[in-house]
């Protein structure tokens, strides 16, 4: 399994929730999807941590969102694929 790690910075926090049904539901449906986590961090940041079952799964994501138009809410800061190491 890999992960892509995502961390972003909230330019306005009530848009970023109200996109975040959407967001969820398309990457929830993407191939090779097993979890993902989005969590608000303090201040202005978040986080978010999806697993799918694959490296090349992963990549698809990254793909998608390095190619996507930014959004409103959200700018994301770092973007990173790696590989699970253990799970619980």
């Amino acid at each position: 399994m890999h992960a892509v790690s995502i961390q972003v910075m909230f330019a306005d926090r009530t848009v970023a929730v109200a996109e975040l049904d959407e967001i969820v539901l398309r990457v929830s449906g993407m191939p090779g999807f097993v979890a993902g986590y989005w969590v608000a961090a303090p201040g202005d940041k978040g986080r978010a941590m999806i697993v799918f079952d694959s490296e090349e799964a992963a990549q698809a994501l990254v793909n998608v969102l390095q190619s996507a138009p930014a959004r409103g809410g959200v700018a994301a800061e770092s973007i990173e694929v790696g590989e699970v190491m253990a799970h619980a």
